[in-house]
Parts: structure tokens; C-alpha cells; sequence
């Protein structure tokens, strides 16, 4: 959102960033330069902030508003409406509309459109059967060119080792006790293998646990989190992502812009991304025996990884980065404030 948010700053638009107080997004978009806004949504209903948002939209004479989350958009695009002039767009990087009644009338009502970065999502999204074909907006992130990175060195700590590599919040989400099932296996196998989690999150204890049980306490390692995993993508042998469900996972688009092969699960957004056998490998979820025979079959073919880290540099190079998105991003903001400043003169606000 940052990345976003400073590539349309870059092209002559004024762009605020607002979120809780102490918000880690708030911190990153100040150090680029960007003003930034407090609002404390903690609930679907908050009166005092819908107002404060509501003159916040009116005196600074916004013309879009995007909302990150459910609650964002019930009070928030609440006040948009309140002050009638807004675009209202939901931002959906992972799937956050379920089949509730609530979501069907406050998504129709208070917004204007969904933006996703995956075809997957709109896909999902399109079965409710709730909004017409134009109303969720595909965008795919875009991504700086890493070409300049510099790798981590490895073999200071594991020499003679080939290194797999993964990254995010140790949660249920990313799947990281089937990536350690798959160590075991391949532990079986090959001696040469280590496994590396940057991250921390609410399951370190458990995971930490199950390595122990495995006996994987020399191959398998948690790094902690670290703000900066470019070197280590850079680095490694072969990138893992190990995920039980994704929007578009901005990680794996990170490993192919330093030129890293990748291994992932398949869910939302992977294939959007990945070229199946070309960029990488794909492979079912919850299954450790076909991610360790993925695993196996790169590892053991360097070759084979160079022209497939090669690859996914050239996809991303060509079809993920910021420039693209921010055009994309202006032309759909330009196309939604049209029609909704129409609809104002027509007194018929239906953009749907």
C-alpha cells in the first residue's frame, strides 16, 4: 500500500495514508515522505470517527477513498457518504467477503467497487452472485526492481549446504508444520539440506516443538523476524512457499524479482503469478510429499534452478512493477471518479 501510495504521490497526486496510531504502515509511509492519519477504527460502528473522517474527506476535498479492511469500510465509507463526493473503493489483498449478509449490503452500499491483485478473488467473489462483471477490479501489486541486491552469505554458518529458504508470521496460514514434515522427509534422503523460517508470530513455541520431535534441530532453523529479506532471498538455493491460503503472496513475487526459483503451494494468486514448470513449481497444499519430491527434483538440478530464478526475474521485470501499477491504479481511480461525479449530476449514484 505504501509502494502504491508513493508511486501515485511521485505522479503529482496528493495522497494521505491513515490508520490506527502506532500503525507499522504509518511509520514506513512517514519515512517516505508521505502525510499520514490517525483514525482509531476498532469497530463497525464508531460515530465519533465516522464524523471526524467525514470532515477529514470534506476539508482536504478527497475524491477517493480506500478501505483496507470490513470495519474500514463500514465507518469510513460510511462518512464518504455522509460527504457524497468520494469514490469508495474496497481494497481486498486477501479474500475478506464471506457469504453474510452484513458483507453483501455494506460492499453494495458503501462502496463503489472491490480492488483485488487476484484473479482468483474476483473469481470467488463473482459466484456470490451479489456484483456485476466491472465491480471487483483486478490490480496486481507491483514490485522495485531488485536486481542490486546483494545475497546473504550462507555458507558462513552452513558450509557445504544447499539452502531453502522461507518467509512470513509463523500463523496457521502459511503452513510452516507441512514445510517441517517436509524437511523430515527429505532429512531421510539427503544430509546436505537446510531450512530457514525469517518471522515470528504466535506459533514459534509449537514449531520450535515440532523441529525438536523431528530431530531437525541442526537442519531446521528460525530465524526471527527481520525487516529486510532481500539478502536472504538472494541467497538461498531455492525459495518455499508453504501457504494454506493467499490473496496475491507479495513474497514469492520478491524471491522472483532477486532471480530465486521457487517451490509454493497452490493458492490464490500463485499461478497468476508463477509460470508452472517455468518460473518455478507448483504444488497442492497440505501435502509434504509432494513438496519434498519438488524440493528433491530442483535441488538436485542447479541448472535447472538458474534458468527458472532466471525466469521469474524476466516475468516480474516485464509484468509486476510499479510503474505498471500505478497506471493501472490511475486510470481505474480516473474511470470511477468519472462516473461517480455523473452519477452526482444525475442524482443517480449507482456506479455498480
Amino acid at each position: 500500500m505504501v509502494k502504491a501510495a508513493e508511486g501515485l504521490s511521485n505522479a503529482g497526486h496528493r495522497v494521505f495514508v491513515a490508520s490506527k496510531r502506532n500503525a507499522e504502515i504509518l511509520k514506513t509511509a512517514a519515512l517516505a515522505g508521505l502525510p499520514v492519519r490517525v483514525f482509531n477504527i476498532r469497530g463497525d460502528f464508531s460515530p465519533w470517527n465516522t464524523w471526524r473522517i467525514a470532515r477529514f474527506l470534506h476539508q482536504e476535498k478527497i475524491d477517493v477513498l480506500i478501505c483496507n479492511l470490513n470495519k474500514d469500510v463500514r465507518v469510513a465509507g460510511l462518512a464518504a457518504r455522509l460527504v457524497k463526493k468520494p469514490v469508495v473503493i474496497a481494497r481486498h489483498g486477501v479474500q475478506l467477503c464471506g457469504k453474510k449478509w452484513k458483507h453483501k449490503v455494506t460492499l453494495q452500499h458503501l462502496t463503489d467497487g472491490i480492488l483485488t491483485n487476484s484473479v482468483s478473488i474476483r473469481r470467488n467473489y463473482a459466484a456470490y452472485g451479489w456484483f456485476p462483471d466491472n465491480f471487483v477490479r483486478v490490480i496486481y501489486n507491483g514490485i522495485e526492481d531488485k536486481s542490486s541486491v546483494q545475497a546473504y552469505d550462507f555458507t558462513r554458518e552452513f558450509p557445504d549446504k544447499k539452502i531453502v529458504f522461507s518467509a512470513g508470521r509463523l500463523s496457521e496460514q502459511k503452513g510452516f508444520s507441512y514445510l517441517i514434515e517436509t524437511a523430515f522427509m527429505l532429512r531421510k534422503k539427503r544430509s546436505d539440506l537446510v531450512f530457514i523460517i525469517a518471522g515470528k508470530g504466535r506459533l514459534e513455541n509449537q514449531l520450535k516443538k515440532q523441529i525438536r520431535e523431528k530431530g531437525l534441530e541442526k537442519h531446521f532453523f528460525l530465524f526471527g523476524f527481520s525487516d529486510n529479506i532481500d539478502p536472504f532471498l538472494k541467497g538461498c538455493d531455492l525459495f518455499v512457499l508453504s501457504s494454506l491460503f493467499e490473496g496475491m503472496p507479495n513474497v514469492v513475487m520478491e524471491a522472483m524479482a532477486v532471480g530465486t526459483p521457487v517451490v509454493a503451494t497452490d493458492v490464490n494468486g500463485v499461478r497468476e503469478l508463477m509460470e508452472d514448470g517455468v518460473t518455478g513449481l507448483v504444488v497442492p497444499p497440505r501435502h509434504p510429499g509432494d513438496m519434498s519430491e519438488a524440493i528433491e527434483i530442483l535441488i538436485a538440478q542447479p541448472e535447472k534452478r538458474k534458468a527458472m530464478g532466471r525466469a521469474g526475474q524476466r516475468r516480474v521485470q516485464t509484468q509486476f512493477t510499479i510503474p505498471i501499477m500505478v497506471r493501472h491504479l490511475e486510470s481505474y481511480f480516473t474511470d470511477m471518479i468519472r462516473i461517480r461525479q455523473s452519477c452526482l449530476r444525475s442524482e443517480d449514484c449507482d456506479t455498480r
